[in-house]
């Protein structure tokens, strides 16, 4: 890596300890039917069993804990479709700070919901038609709050890494050293920092990214070499993983580290969610199952290989679980 404003392993150690106290250690689980279906060795790192019930609580506590004190009484603003704005408010709720959420209008209504419930102050806006970015940085200008992003931010991307920093400790603890770590990507906030821990604790280890098929900015930037926008910003049941685009940060990090990113359809996703709930009893969000997604359906080679799998998140409405476990 290049820039000298990345984080690195140390920062993602940092942040293992700045959120020690706050954030669950989520469970390692051996996926027993579906390592035997494919002659694999699978596990998932159960995320949607993380405080607000996604991984982006780590981040956001990391970020909103080391504001300064003058920074804290100002507030902060976030933009997110739910499980950021979640772990904002939630993060903000623990440290007294006042939190203002920008969120789509098409959020999920749990999301917006339990956002409200922390305490935060919600504005929706229109993902096809208005810039959420635009958004917080108007109230940023009028009110002072320190603007919060979701991926694209050193700290965030600290916090999310200590999600591979538990699960490859939580594998060597069983005797497992992973030859694949797969991972939903919307902004690439989770997988570079899981790829920077990963990189120090297991550099054989390939790293996947996972985004739905019509929104592969992710992919088509790393193949073409530079930021690649998505011609759309909504359509896909995938609400938590649908951005614009990459970063220059989470960019850099991610043509640095990823072995390659595939896509899934939101069909294949659903299948992905019922057998979440069948086989391990777990309630995992679409946008967060797509890396289950991908080994379901055979887009990686996974035969005689040991793999680690993020499921991201378990905020789901109602209507799309049960549209799931009709499949």
């Amino acid at each position: 890596m290049t820039s000298k404003n990345l984080p690195n392993y140390n920062d993602i150690l940092s942040a293992a300890d700045q959120i020690k106290d706050k954030a669950v250690v989520t469970p390692l689980l051996r996926c027993e039917h579906l390592s035997e279906k494919l002659s694999s060795d699978i596990y998932v790192k159960a995320e949607c069993l993380q405080r607000v019930g996604a991984f982006k609580f780590r981040g956001a506590y990391n970020r909103l804990s080391r504001l300064s004190d003058d920074e804290k009484k100002r507030g902060v603003v976030a933009y997110s479709s739910g499980n950021h704005a979640q772990g904002v408010a939630a993060s903000a709720k623990i440290l007294g700070i006042k939190a203002i959420i920008v969120m789509p209008e098409d959020s999920p209504k749990m999301k917006l919901q339990n956002t409200k419930d922390f305490g935060a102050k919600v504005i929706t806006y229109d993902r096809d038609n208005e810039s959420r970015e635009k958004i917080a940085e108007k109230i940023s200008n009028e009110k002072g709050c320190v603007v919060v992003p979701s991926f694209e931010d050193f700290h965030i991307i600290a916090g999310q890494g200590t999600v591979a920093l538990e699960a490859i400790n939580q594998g060597r603890e069983q005797g497992i050293n992973f030859d694949l770590f797969v991972s939903p990507v919307g902004g690439g906030g989770l997988i570079s920092g899981c790829s920077i821990a990963i990189k120090r604790l297991s550099p054989n280890t390939e790293i996947y990214g996972v985004e739905p098929t019509d929104f592969n900015d992710v992919q088509r930037s790393l193949e073409s070499g530079k930021i690649e926008n998505n011609p759309k910003a909504s359509g896909s049941i995938c609400d938590a993983i649908l951005t614009v685009k990459p970063e220059p940060m989470t960019y850099e990090i991610m043509d640095e580290n990823l072995s390659g990113v595939i896509t899934v359809s939101d069909d294949e996703t659903l299948v992905a969610m019922k057998y979440a709930w069948e086989k391990l009893k777990l309630v995992v969000e679409p946008g967060a199952c797509v890396a289950l997604a991908a080994v379901i359906h055979g887009k990686l080679n996974v035969k005689g290989k040991k793999i680690c799998l993020v499921l991201s998140g378990g905020n789901v409405d109602e209507e799309t679980f049960i549209r799931a476990l009709s499949t």
